[in-house]
């Protein structure tokens, strides 16, 4: 069946995903994917110059379809206060799909086996939300409701909480404990992550809200466009 070229290019992407997640960027052919599609494998390198392009494609047709740095950069520069910041952006990367667990097993691919990829991949979306992350914390800093603390390094703990804990049910299928909604789970985390770096207005015992430090209190927080 002949179909325009926007329509087999999203065909193409679709099997490259579903394979690429399945065996790997080493384990999977061009020819194979070409016989999926039906189609003739010189058609692909009319889409896509190489198979790492049509792997980068993959993941950043992925990426671009979640709209998280998107939603994160909103977020960061509404003047909500810090705390429901920090949750909504919790929650916004715990929201996960079948597509995201194949985009981490592909990641894992890369990293592997092409660090140019990875790396390339990380500095496209990675490191964003570590700049946003970091200039949210520093705010919270300047303002007085966060220790003095590295804000890089404070980003990279949050994250580092976040991303291990889908990480854990998506490589190594082990399931929560606890039957907690994206919410709930946000929350806690973003809990346990303030009582770190607190002066202790932020919060209060339980970690579920804040005492001090109104929404209108918080300065903006510049993020790139």
């Amino acid at each position: 069946m002949r179909l325009p070229a926007p329509d087999r290019k999203k065909q193409l992407l679709e099997i490259a995903m579903k394979l690429f997640s399945e065996q790997g960027f080493d384990g999977t052919s061009t020819r194979e994917i070409a016989q999926a599609a039906g189609v003739n494998e010189a058609l692909i390198f009319r889409h896509f110059r190489t198979k790492e392009d049509l792997f980068w494609a993959v993941l950043s047709d992925r990426v671009e379809r979640r709209g998280r740095n998107r939603r994160m950069r909103e977020l960061v520069r509404s003047q909500s206060d810090f705390r429901e910041v920090l949750v909504a952006i919790a929650e916004t990367l715990l929201d996960r799909t079948e597509d995201d667990a194949a985009v981490t097993r592909l990641l894992f691919y890369s990293a592997l086996r092409n660090r140019e990829l990875s790396n390339r991949f990380f500095k496209t979306y990675g490191q964003e939300k570590f700049e946003m992350l970091a200039s949210l914390i520093r705010a919270g800093i300047g303002a007085g409701h966060f220790r003095k603390v590295n804000a890089v390094t404070a980003a990279r703990a949050f994250l580092g909480m976040i991303v291990y804990d889908y990480l854990v049910e998506e490589v190594f299928g082990v399931p929560h404990a606890q039957a907690l909604s994206k919410r709930e789970l946000a929350v806690e985390l973003v809990g346990i992550f303030l009582r770190g770096i607190s002066t202790n207005g932020i919060i209060n015992n339980n970690g579920a809200g804040r005492k001090t430090a109104h929404a209108s209190s918080r300065p903006a927080v510049a993020v790139r466009s």
